[in-house]
């Protein structure tokens, strides 16, 4: 188990992460949402070991994570980090990457291990190509099969999808995670993407201002948010007042229907594939809804 208590870190004199704990099972996958600059990069970095905590303590099983000031290395064997930067080395192939780190004495399993990782990753036919000739997504799928080479007991991943097209994103969200879970290997996304969080995270921990202000399983809190901030970073999010209560709805939560209380008037409708996305005029605000119809400016319609 992966146990952080009540740690605290600044990088000056104003904390970046303050009194903050969480707990994870092996094998689980924990997703860290918030917006820029909430902390949720320095929090991985502090897991795997890359600055000293100004207090608290950090444990993997029995194994007590130390920075800088204790290894003369910084990070932990049985962990490995894939920072947003990627760090490889361009003038190697994408095989030699890959299998940089693994053992040259069985020959034969390095690069049978390699051509499996090339294949979680999908990048089989560039396995030749020197590293530098790599668009940013490709650079990206390489740094990931890399962290996965040994097998970590441990996996930190900040915005691991970050740089790859979204045709390509969805197939390798599958294929990784699918791939974590029958390893068992614990995994800690921090991420901006909610299909991270809602098709793939065991558990989601919102953090703002350097703080755990939500933690649980994702379905929950997407569908009961605390607050604005926390529903708004699952996407577009309406704050309206019913019976004198304030609620978060998101747009799909709504519908057109003959009579309510609630009459809108359309400002514009934004094609999304299957349904159209309706921003409407509700009283002295805003109000998005979800509609298979596309609505002519300033139609009145009513909502469910």
């Amino acid at each position: 188990m992966l146990q952080v208590n009540s740690i605290s870190f600044s990088y000056l004199k104003e904390l970046t992460i303050s009194n903050l704990s969480l707990s994870l099972k092996k094998g689980e996958n924990l997703a860290i949402i918030g917006e820029s600059g909430c902390g949720k990069s320095t929090l991985l970095k502090l897991i795997y070991g890359l600055h000293d905590l100004n207090e608290g303590r950090i444990f993997w099983n029995e194994t007590e994570i130390l920075g800088p000031k204790f290894n003369l290395i910084p990070g932990m064997d049985f962990m490995k980090y894939l920072a947003q930067d990627f760090d490889l080395m361009p003038f190697i192939t994408v095989a030699e990457n890959i299998g940089k780190y693994l053992s040259n004495l069985y020959p034969d399993k390095k690069w049978e291990r390699v051509s499996e990782l090339l294949e979680i990753v999908e990048m089989n036919e560039f396995a030749n190509i020197k590293a530098k000739n790599l668009s940013g997504g490709q650079m990206q799928r390489v740094a990931i099969a890399r962290v996965l080479a040994l097998e970590p007991e441990v996996l930190l991943l900040d915005e691991p999808f970050s740089h790859i097209d979204n045709f390509r994103k969805n197939s390798l969200r599958r294929r990784l995670f699918s791939y974590l879970k029958e390893k068992e290997i614990t995994c800690i996304v921090a991420t901006h993407d909610s299909t991270d969080v809602l098709s793939f995270a065991d558990e989601v921990v919102v953090m703002q201002k350097g703080e755990v202000i939500e933690k649980g399983i994702p379905r929950l809190i997407y569908e009961n948010p605390n607050n604005g901030y926390v529903a708004s970073l699952f996407g577009d999010v309406n704050k309206i007042i019913i019976d004198g209560k304030m609620q978060f709805n998101y747009p799909h939560q709504f519908h057109v229907v003959s009579k309510s209380n609630l009459r809108v008037s359309v400002i514009k409708s934004y094609f999304r594939g299957s349904h159209y996305l309706v921003e409407a005029q509700y009283e002295n605000g805003t109000l998005f809804f979800e509609s298979v119809k596309d609505y002519a400016i300033f139609t009145e319609v009513f909502l469910g």
